[in-house]
């Protein structure tokens, strides 16, 4: 449901959650790419945001343990945390502008 200027590509680390990836890329039109294995600083929001969910969810957690209410409001929290690469607005002031088509509002300036 992400508008087109926020879904232009994925990048992906080597896993065999990925094996379906070309059929994933046709039914998304998106192009996939691989991080090099061994490279996390190639996925660097998606290693951070790891770090994050792990002050909640410690490594090897059985997430079906969990409600989707209750993930929900894990992700709503983290939403809602200033983060430095945004030039400390939240997530959430950064991406709803994007989502309502208004393309200044809550843009964060380059570190």
């Amino acid at each position: 449901a992400l508008p087109a200027q926020l879904r232009r590509s994925l990048a992906w680390d080597q896993g065999l959650e990925m094996r379906n990836h070309k059929k994933i890329s046709i039914a998304a039109d998106l192009p996939i790419y691989f991080c090099d294995p061994h490279s996390p600083w190639q996925r660097g929001t998606n290693e951070n945001t790891n770090g994050l969910l792990r002050q909640y969810l410690p490594k090897g957690t059985d997430l079906s343990v969990h409600s989707a209410e209750d993930l929900a409001a894990i992700a709503a929290e983290l939403n809602d945390r200033p983060r430095k690469t945004l030039g400390w607005l939240k997530p959430d002031e950064v991406i709803g502008p994007l989502l309502s088509g208004d393309q200044t509002a809550g843009a964060a300036s380059a570190p």
